[in-house]
């Protein structure tokens, strides 16, 4: 099983920047807005200055629903705050006329779920149907981890999660990833951005709820 796809509390570049990061961002930390300031300004503020951020809305689960196929999403580059809000406005208006969110063609599970399924059979495993269908039975199969480690984010991004900081290390089909997640008072999101610093892009992930939360967050870090 390729466990090594992806570790959850891995170290990563906030590492660098605080002795223990899972402390940083605790309530009780003497320190906390400092430190969010700083994390905020490393993840976000910075690929957002030079145009290597996309913001990322997630939307379609609900209830407790998480099949991959009603996760939708889409994807916004931005540069500027302002961008961002121009695509809450956007979200805002959709809800006010109760007209249809918006919605990238290519789905964040379904699809690659489907494809690395293929991938494995073509290479002579039998998979059935649970294996299929639930979530943490996808590190059967390979990139299945992977997977299952974005299921993951993004469940907790829709549905909450007590922890507030999270550090994860992932492989996908661009290369490594570390996921920063956070969970706190202000707002939740993830960053996911190039491992070990390496030049690229990076993606603020979000619930399409936390758009305006987020945004004020950002707004706050950067004044």
């Amino acid at each position: 099983m390729p466990f090594s796809e992806a570790k959850e509390h891995a170290p990563g570049h906030l590492h660098r920047l605080f002795a223990d990061p899972y402390s940083a961002f605790d309530n009780l930390a003497i320190e906390r807005q400092l430190h969010l300031r700083i994390a905020l300004q490393a993840l976000v503020c910075d690929p957002l200055a030079s145009g290597r951020l996309t913001l990322r809305v997630i939307h379609g689960w609900e209830n407790g629903g998480f099949e991959p196929s009603d996760l939708a999403h889409s994807d916004h580059r931005i540069a500027t705050l302002n961008d961002l809000e121009q695509v809450r406005l956007r979200y805002q208006e959709a809800f006010e006329k109760a007209a249809p969110l918006p919605r990238d063609e290519a789905s964040l599970l379904a699809e690659p779920l489907a494809h690395a399924i293929t991938e494995a059979e073509a290479k002579g495993m039998a998979l059935d149907e649970e294996t299929r269908t639930i979530p943490a039975r996808w590190p059967a199969f390979d990139r299945g981890l992977t997977l299952y480690t974005f299921f993951k984010v993004y469940h907790r991004l829709t549905y909450g999660e007590d922890d507030a900081y999270r550090s994860i290390r992932c492989q996908t089909l661009r290369g490594p990833r570390e996921i920063h997640e956070f969970h706190l008072e202000e707002g939740e999101f993830a960053v996911i951005r190039p491992a070990d610093d390496t030049p690229g892009n990076s993606v603020l992930a979000l619930h399409v709820s936390q758009l305006e939360p987020v945004l004020m967050l950002l707004e706050t870090c950067r004044s």
